[in-house]
């Protein structure tokens, strides 16, 4: 009896103790587990990730403009200090934040913008190697226009081009000299240099339209410069010939952009596969898309010069429904989503390229990769609370017959030069699945694996400049073999 009361007051001392923890646990509050910022021209994204849920409030002043942030529960500790000196002069957003404690248990992080932003601010539940996360996205007030980017880069990219067959293989007349003129908008700029471009008169086409007429990117035969300050008028392309596919390239010729969307997959909080020497597929993906982009914008399709767009050019997240988006607001011709596979034993090997599939995956393989590469939208962090859900569950359920089979067109062509480089293949024919990514229903869209990071060997493969070079020739090969068989169709670039 005497060592059972013993035993039964060493307990209660035991419970004691833990309930005297459990108690200096709730009133510590949270701990702040890491920072990050991910600048883009896009957005900026400031992430907290804490041990628990962390509860904020926050507040938008617009003289100058400045975005305080009250995170409740926690108390000021060098993580969040750290936060200072991540802020880098090139932000868009972001000049410089101040962090102190407002209150007990109240951090307030002040933000001191370059602009007026609407922030999103939502938090992540943990998922993969991250714990809680509270995430601050700060979006411009008026959103980027991908096409207007797309548009300004070209004239940008005119000058370079020279006098020479520079100017031939753009397209384009170069930009006139700045001046203390007002700015004008880029798409009339572009359309006031094609009216320039020498060519024979040709008569008005008929109206069939009233004053909300579509613009167009690129014209045919365009009209005699303008004189005067009277705005160029956009002049709607003709008909498409009868054989818009499968039929020869001369029959089929347009005159106009060929745009070709890169997505560089995953980014920012997403680094996506890690390979054993510690490389990250969102690095790796990103030089291949940069080198590939540089092969697209020196090329042409039967005389029309071509151009890539790229989802992102730097190092932070995109939604896999943002992505799609931005392909089809800038009416991409093609659609090609670059990425390192991975897998759970390093011996897997080999590239691959995968097209949508509407009836279920060709194999177990395309399945899991599908379901691994839709995830990526829970490790980036999406905010589903609001609007953003209901776009991503529209552009998931979209998918058509057409934009399949050219799809599958497009996978076959760029398998065959990616075997020609001497590439081992994983699978020697195009797989389908259900990638979210590859989903816009005007748009031939691929997935390209390039290779499996998680092997030693093709890990080591990626990191070389040669090998990228090579994959990058391939696909534009892949390309070009593609639009040879497929000319483009003639269509309106509209804003």
């Amino acid at each position: 009896m005497k060592a059972g009361g013993l035993k039964r007051r060493v307990l209660l001392q035991g419970g004691s103790i833990a309930l005297m923890l459990g108690v200096h646990q709730i009133a510590r509050g949270a701990s702040i587990l890491a920072v990050r910022v991910w600048p883009a021209a896009d957005y900026t994204r400031v992430t907290i990730e804490s041990d628990t849920r962390l509860s904020s409030q926050q507040l938008v002043v617009g003289s100058p403009p400045r975005l305080a942030v009250d995170i409740e529960g926690i108390d000021l500790n060098p993580e969040l200090r750290e936060l200072v000196g991540k802020i880098k002069p090139g932000d868009p957003y972001i000049n410089g934040l101040r962090v102190g404690q407002n209150a007990p248990k109240v951090v307030r992080i002040v933000f001191d913008l370059k602009q007026a932003v609407v922030p999103q601010v939502f938090s992540l539940a943990p998922v993969a190697a991250y714990k809680h996360r509270l995430v601050l996205d700060l979006y411009p007030e008026q959103a980027i226009d991908p096409m207007e980017a797309l548009i300004a880069e070209r004239l940008r990219d005119a000058p370079r081009a020279g006098s020479s067959s520079g100017s031939a293989v753009a397209g384009i007349a170069p930009s006139p000299a700045p001046s203390s003129a007002p700015a004008v908008d880029p798409l009339g700029e572009l359309m006031a240099q094609q009216s320039m471009r020498p060519g024979p008169p040709a008569p008005p086409p008929p109206v069939t339209s009233g004053p909300d007429r579509p613009p167009v990117l690129v014209v045919p035969a365009p009209p005699p410069p303008v004189v005067g300050t009277a705005p160029v008028r956009p002049v709607p392309p003709p008909p498409p010939p009868p054989a818009a596919r499968g039929g020869t390239a001369t029959a089929s010729r347009t005159d106009r952009i060929i745009i070709v969307a890169l997505d560089p997959g995953h980014g920012g909080e997403d680094p996506g596969a890690t390979g054993p020497s510690g490389t990250r597929e969102k690095d790796i993906v990103l030089q291949v898309a940069f080198r590939l982009r540089d092969r697209i914008n020196a090329g042409s399709v039967s005389g029309n010069p071509m151009r890539a767009f790229l989802t992102r050019d730097a190092d932070f997240f995109v939604p896999l429904g943002v992505r799609v988006q931005k392909a089809r607001r800038v009416q991409a011709d093609l659609f090609v989503s670059i990425h390192a596979d991975a897998f759970t034993t390093p011996a897997a090997r080999g590239a691959s390229v995968f097209a949508l599939s509407q009836s279920g995956a060709s194999s177990s393989a395309a399945r899991w990769m599908a379901n691994k590469e839709n995830d990526a939208d829970k490790v980036g962090g999406v905010n589903v609370g609001g609007h953003e859900a209901q776009v991503q569950r529209a552009l998931l359920d979209m998918s058509t017959t057409a934009q399949i089979n050219d799809s599958l067109k497009l996978g076959g062509a760029m398998l065959g030069e990616i075997k020609g480089i001497g590439a081992r293949l994983h699978k020697g024919q195009v797989e389908q699945a259900g990638f979210a990514v590859l989903k816009a229903p005007d748009i031939p869209s691929v997935l390209v694996e390039t290779a499996f990071i998680s092997n030693p060997e093709e890990e080591a493969n990626l990191r070389r400049a040669d090998y990228q070079e090579n994959l990058a020739d391939a696909l534009m090969r892949g390309i070009q073999r593609y639009f040879a068989q497929n000319p483009p169709l003639a269509r309106s670039r509209q804003l």
